[in-house]
């Protein structure tokens, strides 16, 4: 008998299903590891709630004043609302509604018609509004609780 010669067979390649479990176990290790780190990153860092407060405002009627112009009658009429820090602030400003109508009032129609024209004018009037209505309304009372002015409607003619 004669024997045959032998053929080396190639080196057998891996098969597809070894590949597949190896690719799966990498994806899971990776996933175990991230969830770890995220996990320990989350525990170091408690989370902090954000409590947003929910604004308090406290609407005027609208005013309407006569305004100083070059030679003519002209008018500002203006709505607005106080922007207070709470409730207490709030109370206060209600029981004192006329004083604060009547402030303001003064203030408004000292002004000259002109320099009530651009953003910048009505911001600072803003300013001005909050600071003469922030004041004490008599010697035993704190300031008023007064932290913005917001203006709803706003013509000059």
């Amino acid at each position: 008998m004669a024997t045959s010669p032998t053929i080396a067979t190639p080196p057998s390649r891996p098969s597809k299903l070894l590949i597949a479990a190896l690719i799966s176990l990498s994806l899971g290790a990776l996933g175990v590891a991230a969830y770890a780190l995220t996990r320990t990153k989350g525990e170091a860092e408690p989370t902090k709630q954000v409590v947003v407060e929910k604004p308090i405002f406290v609407a005027l009627e609208p005013i309407t004043v006569n305004v100083q112009g070059e030679g003519r009658n002209r008018f500002l009429h203006v709505g607005m609302s106080l922007k207070v820090r709470d409730d207490k602030a709030k109370a206060q400003v209600m029981e004192f509604m006329p004083e604060l109508r009547s402030r303001a009032l003064m203030m408004l129609s000292n002004r000259q018609a002109d320099s009530l024209q651009s953003t910048e004018d009505k911001a600072r009037l803003a300013a001005e509004i909050q600071a003469e209505l922030s004041r004490p309304l008599n010697d035993t009372l704190p300031p008023q609780g007064i932290v913005g002015v917001s203006f709803n409607a706003f013509v000059v003619q």
